[in-house]
C-alpha cells in the first residue's frame, strides 16, 4: 500500500483552525491513517483573486486502502463541511478564490489519472514551492510518477525567491504561541502516539521539551529534531522504565539537562499489551509489565520530580489513568487496566495532597483513543466505539494533548488532585 501525499491550505479566517479541523476529520475516517504531518507554512497566494490573503499550507502522508476516487469524495465532503465555496466568477477568470480549506490529492503511488473529476499526479504540484517545501519535510524521497524526480529534487529546481517566500508563520493569529515560553517539559513515552502529540503541543506553544524513548534513540532524536522547527530546545533522553535505577537516572537527567529544572512532567509512558510482542504474554506477565511501567515508574518518577518541584516552589505533574478504571470493562484487558490505571488515579490524588500548594497534580483518563491499537481494530470495535461514545467518533491523541496543555496552563491554576476524563461523553 503506497503512502499517499496530500496538500492542505487555508487563507480565510482561522487558517490554523481549519487545517487542524481537516486533519482531525481525516484521522477519524475508518479507512484512513494519517502517518505524518508537516509544519505549517505561511505562503503568498499564487494566481489568486485580488482579495486573497496569505495561505497557511501543510502536507500530510496518508495510508489507505480506499481507491483515489473515494479519497477525493472524502476530501470534498470535508471541504464542504468546513465552509469551502467555489465562486463561479473567480473560476471564469482562471483565478483561485479565497477558501477556508483546500485539500489536494497529490499522487497515488504510480497511478496516472486524467478525468474531469480527478487528475493524478496533481498537474501543478511540481510547480509549487508551497506544496513541495512542506512535503519535503516529511517525504523528500517520494518520486513524481511522470517526471521521475523526487520531491527534494523538484523543490531544488524551483527559483530561490519562490522557495524563500514559503516561511514558518509568525503565529500572530495564535495568542498561545508563547504560553509555555521558558517552561521545560518532560513527556515520557513521547516517540509516538499520545506522548508525541503532547510533546508537539507544548513545543508549538513555546516550551522546551524532552522526548523520552525506550527502544530507539533514533526515533526519539527524530521527534526532537522535528520539534526544533518551532524554535525550541528539544532533546532526546532514553530510559527503560521497567528498571528503578533507570527511572532514577531519568529523573536526574531530565531535571539537569535543560537547566533550571522542569516546569511540567507528563507521565504518559505505558506498556502496550494490546499490540506487538507484549500482546503474546500471559495474563500474569502482562500484569507485571503494566505494574512496572504504568504504575511503579509513574510513582517513582513523579515522586522524585515532584519533590524537586516542591522545593523550587512551582510545577505541574500529569499522570495517565483510564476512563473505565472505576466502572469496569469485561475481559482480561479490562481487569488489567482497571487495576493498574485505577491505582495511578488514586496515587495522583494522594500526590496532589502531598505536593500542594506549590505543585499541581492531575490525571488524564482517556476513553477510546485512536492509537496504534485503534488503527488496526476490527469493524466490530469501530462499531462499539461509536455506540459507546456519545460524540460518535474515536478520540485522537491531539484531544489528550489539548487537555494536557490546558491542565498545565495558568487557566487551570485551581485544579489539582482531579481525574479528567477525555472520552467523548461516555459515562458508563
Amino acid at each position: 500500500m503506497p503512502q499517499i501525499p496530500i496538500a492542505l491550505g487555508s487563507n480565510v479566517g482561522d487558517r490554523r483552525g481549519y487545517l487542524d479541523a481537516a486533519l482531525r476529520r481525516l484521522r477519524v475516517e475508518p479507512h484512513i491513517r494519517v502517518v505524518a504531518v508537516s509544519p505549517y507554512y505561511d505562503t503568498p497566494p499564487v494566481d489568486a483573486s485580488a482579495d486573497s490573503q496569505n495561505y497557511l499550507n501543510a502536507a500530510a502522508l496518508l495510508d489507505t486502502d480506499l481507491p483515489p476516487q473515494a479519497v477525493l469524495r472524502i476530501f470534498l465532503e470535508i471541504e464542504h463541511q468546513l465552509g469551502r465555496r467555489r465562486p463561479a466568477t473567480a473560476r471564469a477568470m482562471g483565478l483561485y478564490a479565497p477558501r477556508t480549506l483546500d485539500l489536494d490529492l497529490l499522487c497515488y503511488g504510480d497511478q496516472i489519472w486524467d478525468s474531469p473529476e480527478l487528475t493524478l499526479p496533481h498537474p501543478r504540484m511540481h510547480e509549487r514551492s508551497f506544496v513541495l517545501k512542506p512535503l519535503a519535510d516529511i517525504a523528500p524521497n517520494i518520486v513524481h510518477p511522470v517526471l521521475r524526480q523526487t520531491v527534494a529534487d523538484l523543490l531544488a529546481d524551483r527559483p530561490a525567491d519562490e522557495r524563500d517566500a514559503v516561511k514558518m508563520p509568525s503565529f500572530t493569529e495564535d495568542s498561545n504561541r508563547h504560553l509555555f515560553a521558558g517552561v521545560r517539559v518532560l513527556v515520557t513515552g513521547s516517540t509516538s502516539g499520545i506522548g508525541r502529540a503532547m510533546a508537539t503541543a507544548f513545543a508549538e506553544r513555546g516550551a522546551d521539551v524532552l522526548i523520552h524513548g525506550y527502544r530507539s534513540h533514533e526515533a526519539a532524536a527524530t521527534v526532537a529534531n522535528q520539534l526544533r522547527a518551532y524554535g525550541q530546545d528539544c532533546r532526546a533522553v532514553m530510559a527503560d522504565l521497567r528498571q528503578p535505577a533507570e527511572v532514577d537516572r531519568l529523573a536526574k537527567e531530565a531535571w539537569d539537562t535543560l537547566g533550571d529544572g522542569l516546569g511540567v512532567l507528563i507521565c504518559n509512558a505505558g506498556a502496550d499489551t494490546l499490540t506487538g510482542e507484549l500482546a503474546k504474554l500471559s495474563f500474569d506477565e502482562k500484569l507485571e509489565t503494566l505494574l512496572a511501567v504504568d504504575l511503579k515508574a509513574t510513582m517513582r518518577l513523579a515522586r522524585a520530580i515532584g519533590d524537586k518541584m516542591k522545593a523550587a516552589g512551582r510545577g505541574t505533574i500529569l499522570t495517565m489513568g483510564w476512563d473505565q478504571a472505576e466502572t469496569g470493562m469485561e475481559g482480561d484487558s479490562g481487569q488489567l487496566f482497571a487495576a493498574v490505571k485505577g491505582a495511578v488515579m488514586s496515587f495522583t490524588r494522594s500526590l496532589a495532597l502531598s505536593l500542594a500548594p506549590q505543585v499541581r497534580v492531575n490525571c488524564l483518563a482517556p476513553g477510546w483513543i485512536r492509537t496504534a491499537w485503534g488503527e488496526t481494530a476490527s469493524a466490530a470495535w469501530h462499531d462499539r466505539v461509536r455506540r459507546e461514545t456519545p460524540l460518535g467518533v474515536w478520540g485522537l491523541p491531539d484531544d489528550l494533548a489539548a487537555a494536557a496543555v490546558w491542565l498545565a496552563s495558568p487557566g487551570a491554576n485551581f485544579m489539582t488532585g482531579q481525574t479528567v476524563r477525555i472520552n467523548g461523553g461516555a459515562v458508563r
